[in-house]
């Protein structure tokens, strides 16, 4: 079965949770050490991570889990299109022009003017293009990658391609599959020995989250969701040096001076509160997010007591189910989850999940949505669940 289309796996009108997969062409290096060259290119997941925070601040897209890897990368993402019916017609703007204000200054982004933020605001049709975008996990993907290539290729004296092709979308069908997909994220520097625990894993949702919860603090990276006057902006051209005017944007484009946030405030709440089930959009107010809502039936505590624990089983040590910590067990348990195939499911993932990643009836009805008899993985990934 070929790689089904996007609009088969998830659409920007819907609430839709996709696992996306970013892989470099070739030896290209996303970043860590290059064998043959030793060169290091480790500063180049700080670049990433920086990225995706500021989209996370400008998208209608939550962030949910996300690793950062030698030569690819993880995210797994939720689109909000309710957020995003929620913004006005000059937040849309705004936040769009952010990110494609459609000028450059000497390979920067040129910054949006009230003027750009008002001219858009008046072409209603170009507008609602726009609004159904910025939910469009395809846009996210586009604005996260582009400026990386540009950037690496630069650096590296090269031009061509730095991704290998369009990012791999996979479809999370129900929370059986999700906290499966988020521990094998989540997991991927302990699989490539990079780390020898998930509190060591850097460039990790579980970093930040382990550290965010310990009160460590990051300099945001959030967008600044106001546009500059045009008077202000015709007057920095005719007295400030473009080198200067790089760096004096730059600073503009930072949420505020010297603020910092919890290290793990840009990305979505990892537990599932009271009100989240509900159909209330839950918006985030600090303009660090989309929204506050979880994603997961278990607290922070419980979801890193069950990814140390399995990180620590490895690929192929066969435990008993009586190992599992409780409290992460009975929620695995309520999933459906055959508890001796746990460690099975994550470690081995990509040997039950292709296309999508859930239970073997969600899965099964994904597949009927998409006019399909059945999905890629299903009759395999029945072992690990309870009949």
């Amino acid at each position: 079965m070929g790689r089904p289309l996007r609009k088969e796996q998830y659409s920007p009108e819907e609430v839709a949770i996709v696992h996306c997969v970013q892989r470099c062409v070739r030896r290209a290096f996303l970043a860590g050490v290059d064998e043959k060259t030793g060169k290091d290119f480790g500063f180049r997941r700080e670049w990433i991570r920086r990225r995706m925070e500021a989209l996370a601040s400008v998208f209608g897209c939550d962030v949910l889990t996300y690793a950062i890897m030698s030569n690819h990368m993880h995210v797994i993402l939720r689109t909000r299109p309710d957020v995003v019916a929620q913004w006005s017609d000059e937040e849309v703007a705004i936040r769009w022009l952010r990110v494609f204000p459609g000028k450059r200054l000497d390979e920067h982004l040129g910054e949006p003017t009230d003027h750009d933020v008002e001219t858009l605001v008046r072409n209603k049709e170009r507008l609602a293009e726009v609004r159904l975008r910025l939910s469009d996990i395809s846009w996210f993907m586009r604005a996260l990658s582009e400026p990386i290539a540009r950037m690496a290729n630069k650096q590296d004296e090269c031009t061509g391609r730095f991704w290998e092709g369009r990012f791999k979308a996979q479809r999370i069908t129900d929370e059986a599959g999700l906290l499966a997909c988020a521990m094998y994220v989540d997991l991927n520097p302990i699989r490539a020995a990079m780390a020898s625990s998930p509190d060591q894993a850097k460039h990790t949702s579980a970093y930040d989250r382990i550290h965010g919860d310990k009160g460590k603090v990051i300099d945001s990276a959030a967008m600044q969701l106001k546009p500059v006057s045009r008077e202000q902006a015709a007057e920095d051209l005719k007295t400030t040096p473009v080198a200067k005017l790089k760096e004096k944007r730059a600073q503009r484009r930072k949420r505020g001076t010297g603020q910092r946030i919890r290290r793990d405030a840009w990305l979505a709440p990892l537990t599932l509160g009271r009100h989240d089930t509900s159909e209330k959009p839950q918006p985030n107010k600090q303009g660090l997010r989309a929204s506050d809502k979880g994603f997961l039936c278990l607290k922070l505590n419980e979801y890193l007591e069950l990814l140390r624990w399995t990180a620590r089983q490895g690929p192929t040590k066969k435990s008993a189910r009586s190992d599992i910590p409780k409290a992460a067990a009975k929620a695995v348990s309520k999933l459906g989850i055959d508890l001796s195939m746990w460690c099975d499911l994550v470690w081995n993932y990509r040997k039950y999940f292709s296309s999508c990643a859930g239970s073997p009836s969600s899965m099964s009805e994904h597949a009927k949505s998409s006019g399909h008899h059945w999905a890629k993985g299903q009759a395999s990934v029945s072992e690990c669940f309870l009949s």
